[in-house]
């Protein structure tokens, strides 16, 4: 028998070292296998019908289209259309573009959003946020819109694949409402140019508003009256659309029909009251140019017809030569090419989600990033700029029934009509009626009633919404997105660094101890603060005293805050003092057994804690008892309360517990 387990032990032992002569071949082939499992799994997972609806939106929604849907999703797209047009073209104005760069960046988002969207409502096009973005990168440069387009388009879909959407979290509201702020003011400001019909406006608000002080001399009255007149048509229109007029007091009587269909004409100019507004202003003018008389300034001449379907240009050519290149263009535009694609599905999201609210349903952010990306990396094929979801439309959208994402394949179409067939009478449009459609537009988006509301629930939301707010009109939009994010950051992380403590004085535990009670987690940040707590009373005065941490509310340490705990161990234990740890959640206790701290004590409640320190005294061997019914009434945990039969529990005066 010894002899058989003898030689079988040697096969093993032979066999064993077989492996271990193979073991750099067997994890070689191990890890080599696991990514080639890996990989398999991740094809398999993305062949699935789940994973091709989810990405596909379009599989989902069409299978159970109704032919009923149609009229509303043609109503709710041709109005759309109605919207964006006179919009496109006032945005590529903003953005210093030639104007048709406008309404080529206002289709192809229609057709890919239709495929790859998740929510019905929302439509993607130029908008004043992204065209302000825009306007301050490329500096007039189409080529720099198309390369900026492009590479926006890149990295929202590489963050659609990435599922980096989180990222935008980082974005507070407070920061995104003094951004938007900022950014309105900025836009209407370089919009006054327009109405007042002055020259040589520069674009940023602190070198435009001194500017037009100047030149307001200059002003063209004609340019001047059509921008004033078309603003309070603008206004008046959106009023008259915004009026319940089935809201009558007293009476539950219903109108007559031609009350409700004069009720839905007032409506329906007021939802396309820009393009009614550009339209009327284009026919005085041309009125005008009939009879000789040239009075207002008037848009430039509009390349007709399509843009050529074509891969984007990486260089910059004047008079025939080549004067910048890819990488130099890239150089150019800067941080906008993280800028504009953050703030642009920061933007689209919000969005979508606040619709998608009204609506009962869900959207995807990661699906979200991909359509968004898809189109800017295909809108830039056909000449487009970066474009992202507008509020304004996706309100029309939602407010003329649309009931699924077709009815972006209709405005799409009309976009590429008035692209084909209506450029000519383009030239016609006042430059002071664009100026109003974009004024009457942002001013909306001035966040001027969250003011109240951060004021109320937290002060310093109020100051991460100054310091954008003034950040991005003074000093630029990178610079001010870049403080406010910095300002959110250092609220979001100062309580990390500073953790509420309560110090419980003598009258509460005896008195040469003190319980100090921390209120939140332990991170690296928080160590030296910690310990000018802890030593601030314990050491202030002789006799020094013992110290109970309570830690019922940690939830978290790391290996910087370990550190820090035994050298305070070793500080109270060269002093002759003691530091117990009680009310520990078990993960941290754990791990701080497991980091071996020489002479780490836990106790499940302050009064064990207390009692471990009254140990046998070395002169007369008496053992001083703790009273119980001190900490008896102190707010603690379950595993820190005491028994119902506690007898006589004395009640703790509140008013005298320190807070740190």
């Amino acid at each position: 028998m010894c002899d058989t387990v003898d030689s079988g032990t040697q096969v093993a032992i032979h066999e064993l070292g077989n492996r271990d002569g193979d073991s750099g071949e067997d994890i070689k082939g191990s890890w080599q296998e696991e990514i080639k499992q890996g990989c398999s799994r991740f094809v398999r997972s993305c062949c699935t019908v789940k994973t091709a609806k989810t990405r596909l939106p379009i599989l989902t929604w069409l299978p159970t289209y109704r032919l009923a849907w149609l009229f509303r999703d043609f109503v709710a797209g041709f109005t759309v259309g109605l919207t964006v047009i006179p919009q496109g073209l006032a945005y590529a104005a903003l953005a210093e573009l030639p104007l048709q760069h406008g309404l080529y960046s206002a289709f192809m988002g229609c057709f890919i959003y239709c495929v790859f969207g998740g929510s019905r409502h929302v439509t993607l096009g130029p908008t004043a946020i992204t065209t302000l973005m825009v306007a301050e990168y490329v500096n007039g440069e189409p080529v720099y819109a198309v390369v900026l387009c492009l590479l926006a388009g890149c990295v929202q879909f590489l963050m659609g694949l990435l599922h980096l959407g989180f990222l935008v979290n980082f974005i507070s509201f407070p920061v995104l409402a003094g951004f938007s702020s900022a950014a309105a003011i900025t836009i209407a400001t370089s919009q006054v140019k327009l109405v007042l019909g002055l020259k040589n406006i520069p674009r940023s608000f602190i070198k435009a508003v001194p500017s037009i002080f100047q030149r307001i001399t200059h002003t063209n009255l004609s340019d001047m009256g059509m921008g004033i007149v078309c603003f309070a048509v603008l206004i008046m229109l959106k009023k008259l659309k915004e009026v319940d007029w089935d809201k009558k007091r007293g009476t539950l009587l219903k109108p007559p029909l031609w009350k409700k269909i004069l009720r839905k004409v007032l409506w329906l100019l007021g939802t396309v009251r820009n393009a009614v507004v550009v339209v009327a202003a284009s026919l005085v003018s041309y009125g005008l140019l009939s009879r000789g008389i040239s009075t207002f300034t008037l848009t430039k001449e509009i390349k007709p017809g399509l843009p050529a379907f074509q891969a984007p240009q990486f260089w910059l050519v004047k008079n025939g030569t080549v004067v910048k290149n890819g990488p130099e263009i890239i150089q150019d535009i800067g941080v906008g090419l993280v800028i504009v694609p953050l703030i642009g599905f920061l933007e689209s999201i919000a969005i979508g989600k606040a619709f998608a609210r009204k609506g009962n349903y869900r959207i995807d952010a990661t699906q979200e990033l991909l359509a968004i990306g898809v189109t800017n990396i295909l809108g830039s094929f056909v000449s487009a700029y970066p474009v992202t979801g507008s509020f304004g439309r996706t309100a029309v959208n939602y407010q003329s029934g649309v009931k699924t994402q077709l009815g972006g394949l209709f405005t799409g179409l009309l976009v590429i009509l008035a692209l084909a067939f209506l450029t000519p009478s383009f030239k016609y449009i006042p430059s002071a009626a664009l100026g109003a459609v974009i004024i009457s537009a942002v001013i909306q988006m001035v966040e001027y009633s969250v003011i109240p509301v951060f004021w109320r629930v937290k002060k310093l939301d109020l100051l991460a919404f100054v310091v954008t707010f003034f950040g991005v009109l003074l000093l630029g939009i990178q610079y001010g997105i870049a403080l406010g994010v910095g300002v959110s950051l250092i609220i979001l992380l100062y309580p990390s660094a500073r953790p509420r403590a309560t110090v419980y004085p003598a009258h509460i535990a005896p008195d040469d101890v003190l319980i100090v009670q921390l209120e939140s987690g332990l991170n690296f940040p928080a160590v030296d603060y910690m310990r000018d707590v802890v030593a601030k009373d314990a050491f202030k005065e002789k006799p020094y005293k013992n110290v109970v941490m309570r830690c019922c509310c940690v939830s978290d340490i790391d290996c910087t805050v370990v550190q820090a705990l035994d050298q305070l161990i070793e500080e109270f234990e060269a002093r002759g003092l003691k530091l117990h740890f009680s009310c520990m959640r078990p993960d941290i206790r754990a791990a701080l057994v497991r980091s071996k701290i020489k002479g780490f004590k836990y106790f499940k409640t302050c009064e064990d804690a207390i009692a471990a320190m009254r140990e046998p005294d070395q002169e007369n061997g008496e053992v001083v008892m703790t009273d119980h019914a001190l900490l008896a009434n102190v707010d603690t945990p379950n595993d820190d309360t005491p028994d119902d039969d506690t007898p006589n529990s004395t009640a703790v005066d509140v008013s005298k517990v320190t807070t740190v």
